[in-house]
């Protein structure tokens, strides 16, 4: 079994939501952490907030590449790029977790 910590985070428009944070270990380890204030009822203005982080805590070969929308602050686009065969079960077994806290933290459950 692995421990889940809770924790409290504040986004940068303020929003406060409460994530979950695990590591992930193989002969790499990564940390991961989500979150979410749920379903609002409409699109950014009206304060749902969905977060996630992978961190790599040990041996990742891992590359993240984000670009910008242009005349924009938001970002286009964000590209992960991890070597290994060890890597592909690691964030595999992270995505899962991000997929399974955003699931429960909406009480939605969506296919």
């Amino acid at each position: 079994m692995f421990e889940i910590k809770e924790k409290q985070k504040v986004l940068p428009d303020g929003t406060r939501i409460t994530t979950f944070t695990r590591e992930i270990t193989g002969a790499n380890m990564l940390e991961v952490e989500a979150g979410t204030n749920g379903f609002k009822g409409g699109n950014a203005e009206h304060g749902s907030r969905t977060y996630f982080r992978i961190t790599d805590i040990g041996n990742t070969d891992m590359f993240v590449k984000t670009s910008r929308r242009p005349y924009s602050n938001n970002t286009e686009s964000a590209e992960f790029i991890l070597g290994g065969d060890c890597e592909l079960e690691t964030i595999i077994r992270a995505l899962k977790f991000v997929v399974k806290v955003l699931e429960e933290e909406s009480a939605e459950v969506v296919d």
